[in-house]
């Protein structure tokens, strides 16, 4: 045979696409070190390799992961997982022990260790925590053996993702920098937030002191289900910012007060991306108040936004409805009589405005009608009167003052805070209102978490991987997340934009925009040797830089440097 025959057998093209950069990531982050640690096996292909190559593919674009072996099929596992492993090397048998030696191990220590890992070779702010909770919609019966058994009750709940046709379960998560995860793990698919928040206030200071973070260091960040007695009790000396609900009376009340006051101080816009005409920023205005709850006081900024809240002026429109039929209908009635004089019409009148509702008023008037005798009148003479009576006319009017009051009260939410306005913990109410609205961050980048293919019931036959599946989801969107970080670190530090969709400019690169710049990347593999199919193009290696990243890591991404 001649060489250049040997040559092209031996010859193994790859689309590899933005994966290189993922793997260059979980490097950096010690990923199958640290598994390999917590998770010592001797298993042929270590725990560590496993966890890898599901995050690659979790990446990838949602293949389901009982097709693990279909994906690498395809895959340079040289370049990808730094040692060459046939795609059978990775079958159902290889998966579900891997995983099960994870649970044993604890899913949610896994991954804490993980990101405790990736925080120590990354700069993240760690000053705002942020809490919140996803649901993940799974096809299947997962039955529990016993509702005492300690295993995860993947089961019907409140779904997130509108399908509550699907069993479900919750992953939570505590994340900093916005939508970096550092702690998170599966619950029950019907447990209450309310519930899940006061397990992780109660241990909160503990994980965050292993980061060299005291109480008064850090805020906690949460939406609406952390306002119980028992979370309030649990955050204890830490800091905290969280929405008021208007399930409390205090929330209507400062409302009310901050709008009939109109004493507001302007923040502004607080838009990262510029407006539109069919979406133009919304403008922020906050007031200071002080709420009493379970027998605490506790600061309260009262925020109203020019993006009103749909759904409660969806409330007030029907509520001015409500009103106007039911005036309507009392008008109807009460102007049917006719009165002999006019002071019982005069009397009338004022008990028909006594019904008038906080919406409407009731505006009224009074009509004489003369019913005169029969016959033709006499020449020169007046019509003789047999008769006057005295009706009653009436019509609702909108209470324009006060609607719009109530429209401004639609605009407005309360954050609840312990958070001092002087000291040297103080923040300003536009400060607390910033951070608060970084929590958008976090509900960011789910939907390829949440794809029901990913968790199937064809490979994910127990609760207990389920478990071990939302660890390396979280696991995945660290990765994912760090990625974008450093892409938004780096245009916040050169000042430089990088090429965005259609290679407009953008400050706000993403991790999928990055990924769609490396679409159709080829490796060509023969033997040790390893060439991209051709070279890199401009914005490539732009997004590269940005990454701290050459040409060379694509080819060996285990050779990537460490971030710093």
């Amino acid at each position: 045979m001649l060489p250049i025959d040997r040559l092209l057998n031996n010859m193994q093209i790859c689309r590899a696409d933005h994966l290189p950069i993922v793997t260059a990531f979980c490097r950096r982050i010690r990923l199958a070190e640290t598994v390999n640690r917590v998770v010592p096996t001797q298993m042929e292909v270590d725990v560590g390799t496993v966890v890898q190559a599901m995050v690659l593919d979790t990446l990838s674009g949602r293949s389901p992961l009982y097709r693990l072996t279909d994906f690498f099929q395809h895959q340079d596992t040289q370049t990808l997982l730094g040692r060459p492993l046939l795609p059978s090397a990775f079958n159902d048998t290889t998966v579900g022990r891997a995983m099960d030696a994870i649970f044993e191990a604890g899913a949610e220590k896994l991954f804490s260790e993980v990101a405790f890992q990736a925080c120590l070779r990354f700069a993240l702010d760690m000053g705002h925590v942020h809490f919140d909770t996803t649901s993940v919609s799974v096809w299947g019966d997962y039955d529990r053996s016993s509702p005492e058994a300690d295993t995860l009750n993947v089961t019907y709940g409140h779904s997130k993702d509108h399908r509550p046709d699907l069993k479900q379960f919750l992953i939570k998560m505590l994340c900093v920098a916005r939508n970096i995860p550092i702690l998170g793990n599966c619950e029950d698919g019907n447990r209450s937030d309310k519930l899940i928040n006061n397990s992780v206030l109660s241990r909160i200071s503990s994980h965050m002191a292993r980061h060299g973070l005291s109480a008064g260091a850090f805020i906690y960040i949460a939406d609406a289900a952390m306002v119980t007695q028992d979370n309030l009790n649990a955050i204890g000396n830490n800091l905290f910012v969280t929405r008021l609900p208007f399930s409390y009376n205090e929330a209507d009340r400062v409302v009310a007060e901050a709008v009939t006051e109109a004493d507001w101080d302007s923040v502004g816009t607080l838009n990262e991306t510029p407006a539109t005409t069919q979406r133009p920023a919304a403008q922020y205005k906050i007031a200071e108040k002080t709420v009493t709850l379970y027998g605490r006081p506790y600061r309260a900024v009262v925020v109203h936004s020019t993006a009103h809240d749909k759904r409660r002026l969806k409330r007030i429109q029907r509520q001015i409805r409500e009103s106007e039929i039911a005036l309507n209908k009392t008008v109807a009635e009460q102007t049917k009589p006719q009165y002999l004089c006019r002071p019982d019409a005069q009397a009338a009148a004022e008990r028909l405005r006594a019904y008038a509702s906080a919406l409407h008023r009731i505006e009224t008037s009074l009509t004489e009608k003369v019913r005169y005798a029969r016959g033709r009148p006499p020449n020169n003479a007046p019509r003789k009167v047999a008769s006057v009576r005295w009706g009653l006319n009436a019509s609702g009017v909108e209470n324009s003052e006060q609607i719009e009051r109530k429209r401004q009260e639609a605009g407005c939410f309360v954050l609840l805070t312990n958070i001092a306005t002087e000291g040297a913990t103080a923040k300003t109410g536009a400060d607390l209102l910033r951070a608060y609205k970084d929590q958008y961050g976090i509900e960011r980048n789910y939907s390829f978490l949440k794809d029901p293919l990913i968790v199937n019931d064809v490979f994910l036959k127990k609760p207990e991987r389920i478990e071990v599946l939302g660890a390396i989801l979280l696991t995945a969107l660290l990765v994912w997340n760090l990625i974008e970080h450093v892409l938004r670190q780096h245009v916040a530090q050169s000042d430089q934009p990088l090429p965005g969709w259609e290679n407009k400019p953008t400050r706000r690169p993403t991790a999928f925009m990055m990924s769609t710049k490396f679409m159709g990347l080829l490796l060509i593999r023969a033997g040790p040797v390893c060439r991209l199919s051709q070279p890199l193009n401009d914005v490539q290696h732009r997004y590269l830089k940005a990454l701290k990243l050459s040409e060379s890591h694509l080819l060996n991404p285990s050779s990537a440097p460490d971030y710093g």
